[in-house]
């Protein structure tokens, strides 16, 4: 949850300098960084993509976050946009609209 926390800082710094939100972790300087697990976090920008299919979403299916998602795939290195999916349960989440970084299964 720290690491989020710091990845959040790094984004909103970018967000802060260049008037848009990176399109990747790479431009905030952590492309492919770890999670405890050894698997990258998983970053996308709502503001670039198409549609809302790929957007993590809570169980009635509406995107959790409005300007990007980022999370890690958990133990399992598994994940799938519905949180409610098995897959999804061990991630660890950002929904910064209610301000909440943790698994999914406790959102």
């Amino acid at each position: 949850m720290a690491d989020i926390r710091n990845l959040e800082d790094e984004i909103a710094l970018y967000e802060s300098i260049n008037n848009q939100l990176p399109d990747g972790l790479s431009q905030v300087g952590y492309a492919d960084y770890p999670d405890p697990w050894q698997n990258p976090y998983q970053y996308l920008n709502h503001t670039t993509m198409k549609g809302n299919g790929k957007a993590r979403k809570d169980r009635f299916l509406v995107p959790l976050n409005s300007d990007y998602d980022l999370y890690s795939m958990g133990k399992d290195g598994q994940s799938a946009p519905p949180i409610t999916s098995g897959q999804s349960h061990d991630d660890i989440i950002r929904v910064g609209s209610s301000g909440y970084i943790g698994l999914a299964s406790q959102f």
